[in-house]
């Protein structure tokens, strides 16, 4: 084919297309994405375009022959059918050989893996800081740009990310769900209740650079440093 044809061709083609065979198919109309291929035949278009669309997961719905018996989710294969029913059995058959955690996804397991290797391969491009979660990094980037896409319904507060709105929400719900193991108190954050159980385990993980005293809370140490090791210091000076 000369040089002249093809452009030709290719031309022909640049504006978005829609295959009515396939259009059918869908509940939407789908525009086709431009790619800048020239065809012989509309046979091999049409196997182009089903590729295309295979390749960003997009399926027709009465291929979905796989239901869940709980929900009305479908799906086009039955082993992630199988997968998504863990969400509702609480199944966790992947299991982390560093420590007692299991997971229901084998691609949590390899997130969870990285608090343990240490391994950070998401890179802002604005600071070059390192994430060892893409959804942290994504979170990341909005207190650069100053984004804060997630609004609560209850007040004119406005977030980075979900999990922070999810956790404001509780202040308007009251919900408490970490419960301590070893006395009725719950609380609204996890965070919360790993300082509260230090009441129970005496655990001291913060201490002081000058005495090595060691305190349960940041806040007693910080007390601490500002009075008490402060005077010794100016003492000794004397």
């Amino acid at each position: 084919m000369s040089e002249v044809k093809l452009k030709e061709e290719i031309e022909l083609i640049e504006e978005p297309i829609q295959i009515q065979s396939l259009e059918l198919k869908f509940k939407e109309e789908i525009e086709i994405y431009k790619e800048p291929i020239a065809f012989t035949d509309e046979n091999d278009h049409v196997k182009h375009e089903k590729l295309f669309l295979i390749e960003r997961h997009i399926t027709p719905i009465e291929e979905k022959s796989y239901q869940c018996n709980k929900c009305d989710n479908h799906f086009l294969k039955n082993s992630d059918l199988i997968k998504h029913q863990r969400s509702h059995t609480g199944e966790t058959p992947y299991q982390c050989s560093q420590c007692d955690r299991d997971f229901s996804y084998n691609r949590n397991l390899k997130k969870h893996q990285r608090t343990h290797t240490g391994e950070k391969p998401y890179q802002c491009s604005q600071c070059k800081k390192s994430f060892s979660d893409k959804s942290v990094l994504i979170g990341h980037q909005r207190t650069h740009t100053g984004e804060k896409p997630y609004q609560c319904s209850q007040c004119d507060k406005a977030f980075s990310d979900n999990s922070n709105l999810k956790k404001h929400q509780r202040t308007h719900t009251g919900v408490k769900p970490y419960q301590c193991s070893q006395c009725d108190k719950a609380f609204s954050y996890n965070s919360s209740l790993k300082t509260h159980l230090r009441k129970h385990t005496g655990e001291k993980p913060y201490q002081c650079s000058q005495c090595k005293k060691a305190f349960s809370y940041k806040h007693v140490l910080i007390n601490h440093q500002r009075t008490i090791c402060y005077l010794k210091t100016i003492q000794k000076k004397k």
